[in-house]
């Protein structure tokens, strides 16, 4: 809210009548047809509804600056929790820890091996698992191996490619390989929200992935269009190899929030922002 919609500013609520206390000279302005209370006078309301403002501005003032101060943010220490000056933080703050640099196929790799690592290892695989890569066999074979343990990918590799089936992806409007047809874009996107560790050891961990996920096509006669859905996904990690792997993992809906009055865009829009907006490279 602006200044001149608060009472007192602005054109609609200029007093009649300006009040100087030091000689209590009065100037009356003419009245205005159509005011109900014509050109009656204020007294010294005018000074005291002005003193009020400065005062809310001053305490607005503080209150900006110390949120702004607040730990945790852009890189700085967390909160203390008193203890030891120990940083106390949610499962889901930034700790000022920066992000692995390290990439394996394109995909962050290397994650430190405690709790913050492997929340961000099982955000970072939600996000590699959700993309339009596990629709083509040749990337999603290159994806299990890199991101399950060597057990977990041998196991996965058969009941994937059949959940994958030239009839599945031809319900999705793609072709044999995973490619959509000439003028449309399919979508594929998943984008975390936030992760919570359920359990963690010095050689395993559960942490939960919330995220909403794109899926559809977008193009002109398409008969599957892009929604969006929201889910938690569960991973078992596994410390191997110097990284966190995948054991086992499942979804399950939500939460999800009550849906907004956002108008749905069109074919033609999602597809623009499909190519403007590039995903994230990297998860939490």
């Amino acid at each position: 809210m602006s200044l001149g919609d608060e009472h007192g500013f602005g054109d609609s609520a200029r007093a009649d009548d300006e009040y100087y206390d030091g000689g209590r000279t009065r100037t009356r302005l003419p009245d205005r047809p159509g005011d109900p209370y014509g050109g009656a006078r204020r007294g010294s309301r005018s000074s005291s509804r002005g003193l009020i403002t400065v005062v809310a501005v001053v305490v607005l003032l503080i209150g900006a600056i110390a949120f702004a101060n607040r730990g945790g943010g852009d890189g700085g220490p967390a909160a203390s929790d008193g203890a030891g000056d120990k940083p106390k933080a949610a499962a889901t703050a930034a700790t000022g820890r920066k992000p692995v640099t390290t990439k394996t196929a394109g995909i962050p790799s290397g994650f430190p091996h405690d709790e913050q690592g492997a929340q961000s290892a099982a955000a970072n695989y939600a996000v590699a698992l959700g993309s339009t890569g596990m629709f083509d066999k040749t990337s999603r074979h290159s994806l299990l191996n890199l991101l399950y343990t060597p057990d977990a990918a041998a196991k996965l590799q058969g009941p994937m490619d059949q959940a994958y089936s030239t009839g599945f992806l031809a319900k999705m409007g793609l072709d044999a390989n995973g490619k959509a047809p000439s003028g449309s874009t399919f979508v594929s996107r998943v984008t975390p929200l936030g992760t919570t560790v359920q359990q963690y050891g010095d050689s395993a961990a559960r942490v939960a992935v919330w995220y909403v996920g794109l899926i559809g096509m977008s193009g002109e006669g398409s008969t599957d269009p892009v929604t969006a859905s929201w889910k938690t996904w569960t991973f078992d990690l596994q410390w191997a190899g110097n990284d966190w792997k995948i054991v086992a993992d499942s979804q399950k809906d939500g939460p999800a929030p009550v849906p907004g009055d956002d108008r749905a865009a069109t074919s033609d829009e999602i597809s623009k922002a499909t190519e403007e907006y590039g995903g994230f490279t990297y998860a939490r």
